[in-house]
């Protein structure tokens, strides 16, 4: 029997199939999966499009799929839909990406685990039981710390004609985008939170000028005062992180969380194979 696993954010998707013994069978991607954005059909046939995919279909007996958006019983049956039309045999179980994130940080103690990617959120995990103690509030109202975040911020400052003229100018030589292009793709084309979230690389490349620096301590300490400081015990217990975001701008997590004496855990920017070793070891035995 084939074991398919997927972690799923906005962006992009991580499929791993393995084994009954953990072993690995194959590796895919595919496009973030988000019932906010995506309905059964799209899901169905983003992953017929998969041909290596496509060819184990038939002898998949477990999926297990967590992913952003998945946050109800309302949500994750459109995700599940979607997964029956192509692994009509399998059993199938869809949860959130918090649950995902959870389990792939396990490391044998309670902790708080945190999203840092397109989006953010975070969750306590005892190992038993997933706990939220504040919701996400998506890239409008909330997703503090996360690509979407830093993507309005630099959007805004180049609108505003706040960017040092240095950046300014390689913004419009990279980019090329009037306000008119920007309102285009935020309020009229899909995925607006990926559109903001594509410009962390630009981000990323003007990470030592100053008004960056701030951006980056200003978007994780918003976080972590949201959204780790509102469980009691943050200061004692671990905090781990998983994402691309919290990944590649680790220095400045790392200060944002010396400064508010919180114990940085693991860090990890997929979490596809924790979750093969976790569902391996504690869901499949």
């Amino acid at each position: 029997m084939i074991i398919l696993i997927a972690d799923s954010g906005s962006t992009k998707s991580d499929w791993l199939a393995i084994d009954e013994t953990g072993q690995e069978l194959a590796q895919f991607s595919t496009i973030g999966l988000n019932p906010y954005f995506h309905s059964s059909n799209l899901v169905e046939q983003e992953l017929r499009s998969q041909i290596e995919m496509t060819k184990i279909a038939p002898n998949v007996g477990k999926v297990f799929f967590y992913g952003a958006g998945s946050s109800s019983a309302e949500m994750c049956s459109i995700i599940e839909e979607g997964l029956k039309g192509v692994f009509s045999h399998a059993e199938i179980h869809v949860g959130h990406d918090l649950n995902g994130a959870a389990y792939s940080t396990w490391s044998g103690e309670p902790a708080i685990t945190c999203i840092l990617g397109t989006g953010s959120n975070s969750c306590f995990f005892d190992g038993t039981e997933v706990y939220e103690e504040v919701p996400s509030l998506a890239y409008i109202l909330g997703d503090e710390g996360s690509g979407s975040w830093f993507g309005k911020r630099l959007l805004r400052a180049f609108l505003y004609k706040k960017l040092p003229q240095s950046i300014h100018d390689d913004f419009v030589s990279e980019f090329g985008l009037s306000l008119t292009d920007v309102n285009k793709r935020l309020y009229t084309e899909p995925n607006p939170n990926v559109f903001l979230a594509s410009f962390m690389k630009f981000i990323s490349k003007h990470r030592d000028a100053k008004i960056v620096k701030a951006w980056l301590q200003d978007g994780f300490g918003s976080f972590l005062d949201s959204h780790v400081a509102c469980f009691e015990n943050h200061k004692q217990i671990p905090v781990h992180f998983i994402g691309s975001v919290a990944y590649h701008f680790s220095e400045d997590l790392q200060l944002a969380c010396e400064k508010r004496g919180i114990q940085m855990g693991n860090l990890i920017k997929k979490p596809i194979e924790g979750l093969a070793k976790y569902h391996v070891e504690c869901i499949l035995q």
